[in-house]
């Protein structure tokens, strides 16, 4: 294979990815690097006004990008989306569930024992992050079926594998994820086409909305205990940032990594290569 023919294969000219939770932090920046390959994007929310944001942004790229509504929650809403994505770009590719989440409900503190976890809370942790992920699976999942090819990339964390204190029901909820992710590559292969290919990646820990209240002082920006913590057992000694995931988002959607399914690929700054020693 000579340079020309490796290069052409991070080109998605003609390629359609959907990204659930597209107007996310990580789901926007994926959105903004596959519209920069060329790529048809439809990015999915429940709140599509938060996209307005990535819309700006997109405008001077090379590919094309739509903000549709969806709710991975609710299959009738998914399947809504995908006929409208199937208009406007023709057959569905790729497709990333970004969609995800911690509740801080569902965390416990000072104030909030494991035992005093409210089942709402960790009910609903449990289903945007599994069942969140399953749902436009089977939606998008069933038209690659139909067409035997396809790629499906799920967002699964650090916390699968190395379970962290205070966030019970994100990080059994993840492990999950890794779990469908590991399923489905075996089950799409065996069952339906060779070509259609399931991985994920488990980003490290990144400084986002939702874990910020955790790793910073609101007041200060100053780490918290846990925050140095994690800084500590990361051996390249920050948090990621969107970017870092990019490139391996890229070659898991791409034909470069062809032969590779039902791997979770850790994206961590080695964490989860140390021991603590």
């Amino acid at each position: 294979m000579n340079l020309t023919e490796l290069t052409k294969m991070y080109d998605f000219t003609g390629k359609s990815v959907v990204i659930t939770g597209g107007a996310g932090i990580l789901g926007g920046e994926i959105a903004c690097a596959l519209v920069g390959c060329n790529a048809n994007v439809a990015i999915m929310d429940r709140d599509p006004a938060l996209a307005d944001r990535l819309m700006e942004r997109l405008r001077s790229d090379v590919g094309r990008a739509i903000v549709v509504f969806g709710d991975v929650l609710k299959p009738e809403t998914l399947t809504e989306a995908c006929e409208t994505i199937e208009r406007e770009f023709g057959q569905v590719d790729c497709l990333v569930n970004a969609a995800g989440g911690n509740h801080p409900k569902a965390t416990t503190s000072n104030e909030a024992s494991f035992f005093d976890l409210p089942s709402e809370a960790l009910r609903w942790v449990f289903d945007l992050n599994v069942i969140g992920t399953m749902l436009p699976s089977q939606v998008f999942g069933k038209r690659m079926a139909d067409r035997g090819e396809g790629v499906i990339l799920n967002i699964s964390s650090m916390n699968a594998m190395r379970p962290l204190t205070r966030i019970p029901a994100y990080s059994a909820a993840k492990a999950g994820v890794s779990n469908f992710t590991e399923w489905l590559a075996v089950h799409m292969a065996q069952e339906y086409s060779q070509r259609i290919r399931v991985n994920a990646i488990a980003p490290g820990f990144f400084l986002t909305g939702q874990n910020k209240f955790l790793l910073t002082h609101e007041e200060t920006g100053e780490l918290t205990a846990r925050g140095r913590t994690i800084i500590e057992h990361t051996p390249m000694g920050r948090f990621g940032v969107p970017d870092d995931l990019l490139g391996v988002v890229l070659w898991l959607l791409s034909p470069a990594s062809a032969f590779v399914t039902g791997v979770v690929i850790p994206i961590d700054g080695g964490f989860s290569a140390y021991s603590g020693v």
